[in-house]
């Protein structure tokens, strides 16, 4: 049984993988700005506060608080009613050319420069996203590229 258990805790990683990218188990977005926390607590100290639109990575999930990851690693709790199912994903290359189509000789419909955020339209699939910008603009994009999946 307890081979069985440690085969099992060795595999699941390898389960989240697709298309040679790992995915967390659970993103979120923040509704609206936020102040971010060393502790579950309004009474902990402040880190800094996170803007709304910004995806996280659910890490703990406590009574009326979780600790999220941002793009950059950071780790930091926020109160849950911040957060929202939503989601987005954050440009992580420097310019990030969204294509009319998922495929390298699609047209280029827009480009966009790190830490844009954009709206996921649909999950990724064969190492492209499809993903909306805050102007309406709707494009796909390379898995690489972004943060937040």
């Amino acid at each position: 049984m307890v081979i069985r258990q440690f085969i099992v805790a060795l595999l699941l990683p390898l389960a989240a993988l697709t298309n040679g990218v790992a995915y967390a188990l659970d993103y979120m977005t923040v509704s609206e700005a936020a102040p971010m926390y060393d502790a579950p607590s309004a009474k902990a100290k402040p880190l800094f506060v996170v803007l709304a639109g910004t995806p996280v990575e659910l890490v703990v999930s406590l009574e009326g608080w979780s600790k999220v990851r941002d793009s950059r690693g950071d780790l930091a709790w926020i109160e849950k009613t911040y957060l929202t199912d939503k989601r987005n994903v954050i440009v992580r290359s420097e310019r990030a050319q969204v294509r009319s189509a998922a495929e390298d000789a699609a047209g280029l419909v827009f480009e966009v420069e790190r830490d844009v955020v954009l709206e996921l339209l649909e999950p990724a699939a064969a190492g492209w996203v499809n993903v909306r910008h805050r102007d309406g603009q709707i494009g796909y994009l390379k898995v690489s590229q972004v943060w937040g999946l």
